[in-house]
């Protein structure tokens, strides 16, 4: 850069929620700021303040939508909306403010044609036209073969950022004509301390940041589910709670009223009202608990990620969980996520696993 030399398209790769949007919109901004130094852009001039807003004619922006009909264009505001107020989102979160729930959204072939006119026309200043494309493993095969050709012809003055969480999805011989830009995880301490400046409490703050492993979004999205997380919690509790009074202890009393909450907790986590996508939610959560036992267990507990209230309950059920069946409660705890995701019967589904629980919680290592 310092060089004059600008590549004419660069992939900007890494985890959800670490800023490669962000850093893709910076380096726009200071290609165009016409006052930069060698460390930044001036943030100053008329060209800082249009990117700052994302108003600057000659920043362009390509992006998932819904309806093969539609372009890019026609979501505008609801985008630099997303971009401005959260700046840090995911997929998920851009369908909500689209009001969609479908995952199904793609970059159609319609975009395509909106950004060849797009880089055909007059630049506005001096500077560089910039094509930002977030999610570009969304586009499909006509669109993406479109885009091979511009970045084997590129257009004078004319950047492309990519910007991409599954590289891996992208067409190889679009990879091979795109300068890579690798960014990394972000640091626990700057996560805690981006949260602690938000006004959350600094032990919480840490405790989300370590569990965030590297992203800024997932430690936001873990404090705002935190209601959701202390049920799931609960319902993690309740299940080997009682799995393990039935399977070990041998009070008949003790082992037959808890097998009736058993039984019952499997028709509320199967009710229709919760929902598969919570079901499988859960099934998720549950295997990451499981894991953390087993972690703590063995004596790992600087690889430990768990809140407060999760490492309260650990303290007493880490031994529980061992090398005797471990794997066979993660695979069972899979196959009912996998059984919930294909459309299976719940309540038999929630009932077995209970089954299994109580056999496997028993066994010795």
């Amino acid at each position: 850069m310092r060089e004059g030399r600008i590549p004419h398209a660069q992939l900007f790769t890494g985890i959800s929620g670490i800023g490669k949007l962000q850093l893709a919109l910076a380096y726009a901004q200071y290609l165009n700021c016409p006052h930069r130094t060698d460390e930044d852009s001036c943030g100053t001039c008329p060209t800082c303040l249009q990117y700052r807003h994302l108003q600057h004619p000659d920043l362009h922006f390509v992006f998932p939508i819904v309806g093969s009909d539609e372009v890019c264009d026609s979501f505008l505001e609801p985008w630099r909306e997303i971009i401005l107020d959260k700046r840090y989102f995911d997929l998920e979160d851009w369908h909500s403010a689209l009001g969609v729930e479908t995952k199904q959204s793609m970059i159609y072939e319609k975009e395509s044609g909106e950004i060849l006119r797009k880089l055909s026309l007059k630049p506005y200043g001096n500077g560089y036209k910039v094509m930002i494309i977030w999610q570009p493993e969304k586009m499909n095969t006509t669109t993406a073969n479109k885009l091979l050709k511009l970045l084997e012809e590129p257009a004078e003055k004319t950047v492309f950022l990519l910007v991409s969480e599954h590289p891996e999805n992208l067409l190889a011989t679009i990879r091979s004509r795109v300068q890579t830009v690798r960014v990394p995880r972000l640091e626990t301490d700057t996560i805690a301390a981006a949260l602690t400046q938000e006004g959350m409490d600094s032990t919480q703050a840490m405790d989300l940041a370590r569990i965030a492993n590297g992203s800024y979004l997932a430690a936001r999205k873990k404090a705002d589910e935190s209601e959701e997380n202390q049920q799931e919690l609960r319902d993690f509790i309740a299940l080997f709670r009682d799995a393990y009074t039935v399977g070990v202890l041998q009070d008949p009393q003790k082992k037959f009223e808890s097998l009736k909450r058993l039984r019952q907790w499997s028709m509320d986590m199967a009710d229709s009202k919760v929902g598969r996508e919570k079901q499988k939610h859960f099934l998720q959560y549950a295997q990451q608990q499981v894991r953390e036992n087993f972690i703590r267990n063995i004596g790992q507990p600087e690889l430990n990620y768990q809140m407060a209230a999760e490492r309260e309950f650990s303290v007493k059920f880490a031994p529980f969980i061992h090398t005797g069946n471990v794997e066979a409660i993660m695979n069972q705890l899979d196959l009912a996520e996998r059984q919930i995701e294909q459309n299976g019967n719940a309540k038999v589904i929630f009932f077995d696993l209970c089954l299994q629980m109580i056999v496997l919680i028993k066994k010795k290592k």
